[in-house]
């Protein structure tokens, strides 16, 4: 079984909050907890009940893989955008293929990241 790297954790929801442009405050509020302690789990020197990380799943729209991991699988609100349609089937294959190519980068930050 992998041993859990809290450091890295922390850097990924830290990554993740600021893609979506988030302060720790907000983040926080959002889940419950103070400031301080959504930093200490930032900083990955301090560890955070089930129900934190539950929370911190939730507000953040991240799967615990993601998290835990950093292996990102898309969301079933995503997958449900790429169901085939009646739309125009250039259209639809060049958003597959972007999707795709969203995935493969996805999957190479993660692996780099657990390199590190």
């Amino acid at each position: 079984m992998k041993e859990l790297d809290y450091g890295k954790m922390g850097m990924r929801i830290r990554q993740i909050r600021k893609i979506k442009g988030w302060s720790q405050e907000e983040l926080a509020k959002n889940c419950g907890i103070s400031m301080s302690f959504l930093g200490h789990i930032e900083r990955g020197t301090r560890i955070m009940s089930l129900e934190t990380f539950v929370s911190l799943c939730v507000a953040l729209d991240a799967t615990a893989d993601e998290l835990l991991w950093g292996v990102a699988y898309p969301s079933e609100t995503v997958l449900d955008l790429w169901q085939p349609s009646n739309t125009d089937k250039v259209a639809e294959k060049k958003d597959v293929d972007s999707y795709s190519m969203y995935i493969r980068i996805m999957k190479s930050v993660a692996e780099i990241m657990n390199e590190s």
